[in-house]
């Protein structure tokens, strides 16, 4: 029960109620290899009353065609040359349409082609280093107060993120809808997708478990020929502990288990040693980035006093720092040494600034939040009323001094790395 978001109750998102064929097609994957931009490798997952029969993949712009045979239990692997293909990327998000036919039934969809894979301390989008400049975000529309209704309010938040700058959304803390990954395939945007494995649950009751493994297998296999989706993440901010360390472990395996083409992450936890901020976790070893929070200059420290910290990661691999932020009420001002303000926003952002970028093999940010969403934590009567301002924009839609900061770092960021 304990979350620091709005829990809304009832069905929240559309409901499809599906008439199938005695055999239909259950599953499907067609996405490129791991690390191989020249072939395409899946399968196809047939169910019901005649398993054992040919399916065919068509994608007929690329001018491929194959044709594969269900085994007994209905799978039909898929490996075949990529052709000519258009890569799917941030500048051109190439989507080709896709159709699977077997007997019956037949599935289209649009699907985007390209590789994610890490190198070192470099995250690489089709074979190139990539800087990802992010933002967080949960689902919810701030000027409505309920879950995104529909495609429109999720437009809205994509173009937020669009107006910043930013290529890469965390989608927090809990698999959003399905319509958000299509529409960033459609927008050129990359996404983090989490399940909600989230500060301290019951990491010995098997029930807990069998709730996150199923969780992250739905997820994986929703979303898993989306082009946008680069990052499954097992948790956030949830503390080192033999039992947790088990827990999460498990988490790890599974969804490599179910798709070893993208990079896999949570949101680990720092600690404090002097000024060092130390990130040091026994789950970073089945981990694809050293991703981590940290709050400085909010709940810890100064906007001032943060800047004689200095990061000590003990893993070597692409470091994201997956949050940041401080609380600013819409519209509130001050000078900059106030709680509370703008300007406050504003300092602590333009000096996270200094601080991050000085971390060797930072690859990442993505800053809490975009906009303002509600909390039963947040009681304050004056600054807060359940909501958490640490958005970039308030519950009315009002962009906040900090906004405009973060854009014009990531327009600095772009063209350092472009």
């Amino acid at each position: 029960m304990n979350t620091d978001w709005w829990k809304y109750g009832g069905i929240t998102r559309d409901v499809l109620l599906a008439e199938v064929p005695a055999t239909y097609i259950a599953d499907y994957k067609v996405q490129l290899a791991k690390g191989d931009l020249k072939r395409i490798q899946g399968y196809v997952q047939l169910a019901g009353a005649q398993p054992r029969q040919s399916v065919s993949v068509t994608i007929p712009a690329a001018g491929i065609r194959t044709t594969v045979q269900a085994d007994a239990s209905g799978r039909a692997a898929i490996d075949i040359p990529a052709g000519k293909l258009r890569y799917w990327s941030l500048d051109a998000p190439t989507l080709y349409d896709v159709e699977i036919a077997a007997g019956p039934d037949t599935v289209k969809d649009r699907v985007g082609f390209r590789t994610i894979e890490t190198r070192g301390q470099d995250i690489l989008l089709n074979g190139k280093s990539i800087f990802l400049r992010g933002i967080s975000l949960h689902d919810e529309n701030p000027l409505a107060q309920g879950r995104l209704r529909g495609e429109g309010d999720m437009r809205m938040m994509l173009q937020w993120t669009r107006e910043l700058n930013a290529n890469f959304v965390r989608l927090a803390h809990y698999p959003h809808s399905k319509q958000m990954s299509r529409l960033a395939d459609e927008m050129g945007l990359l996404l983090w997708a989490e399940v909600p494995v989230y500060w301290t649950i019951s990491w010995t009751n098997p029930d807990t478990y069998r709730n996150a493994d199923r969780q992250l297998t739905d997820m994986v296999v929703r979303d898993k020929n989306r082009a946008s989706v680069i990052v499954w993440s097992i948790g956030n901010e949830t503390p080192v502990g033999e039992p947790r360390n088990v827990f999460m472990g498990r988490l790890a395996d599974t969804v490599r288990g179910l798709d070893d083409t993208r990079l896999v992450a949570a949101a680990l936890e720092v600690h404090r040693e002097g000024q060092r901020v130390v990130v040091e976790d026994p789950l970073a070893g089945k981990l694809d980035l050293a991703s981590f929070n940290e709050y400085a200059g909010w709940y810890w420290s100064d906007p001032e006093d943060m800047l004689n910290y200095r990061f000590d990661i003990k893993v070597n691999k692409p470091v994201v720092v997956s949050e940041f932020g401080a609380d600013a009420l819409g519209g509130h001002h001050g000078d900059a040494t106030t709680r509370w303000t703008e300007e406050y926003q504003e300092r602590l952002y333009r000096n996270q600034f200094k601080l991050l970028t000085a971390i060797p093999g930072l690859s990442s940010m993505t800053p809490w939040i975009l906009a303002d969403f509600r909390s039963p934590r947040r009681p304050h009567p004056q600054y807060q009323d359940f909501w958490n301002r640490k958005g970039l924009i308030s519950d009315t839609g009002q962009k906040k001094k900090a906004f405009h900061t973060l854009r014009r770092f990531y327009d600095g960021m772009q063209q350092k790395y472009r």
